[in-house]
C-alpha cells in the first residue's frame, strides 16, 4: 500500500502545482502590482526632480552672486593690458580653444 500512495502522489503534486499556477497567473492579472520605482518613466520623473531642484540652486546662487558679475569692469586709462595687442589674429590662428594643428618640420 505505501508503495501505490507514493505512485500516485506524484501525479497528485502535479496536477497540484498547474492548480496552483493557474490560481496565481489569475490572481495576478485581476490585482496587478504596483509599478515598479525602477521603470523609465519613474526616473525620467526623478531626472526631472534633480533638474528642477539644480535649477534653483543655481537660480539662488545667482540672486546672491549676480552683482558681483553684472558690473563690467572698466578699461584703465592706458586701454588694454601691455600683454595684448590690439593686432587682429593671423591668419593660421586656431579661433577657438581647440588644439592647433601641428607646425610644419623644419629642414636645416
Amino acid at each position: 500500500m505505501g508503495d501505490v500512495l507514493l505512485a500516485l502522489s506524484i501525479p497528485v503534486l502535479v496536477f497540484g502545482g498547474g492548480v496552483y499556477a493557474a490560481c496565481d497567473c489569475w490572481w495576478r492579472r485581476r490585482h496587478p502590482a504596483p509599478p515598479s520605482p525602477y521603470t523609465h518613466r519613474a526616473a525620467r520623473l526623478a531626472e526631472q526632480d534633480m533638474l528642477l531642484l539644480a535649477e534653483g540652486i543655481v537660480d539662488d546662487a545667482y540672486a546672491a552672486l549676480g552683482p558681483l558679475y553684472d558690473a563690467p569692469a572698466a578699461p584703465g586709462p592706458a586701454g588694454p593690458p601691455a600683454g595684448l595687442s590690439s593686432r587682429p589674429p593671423r591668419a593660421d590662428a586656431t579661433p577657438d580653444h581647440a588644439p592647433s594643428r601641428p607646425a610644419a618640420a623644419r629642414r636645416r
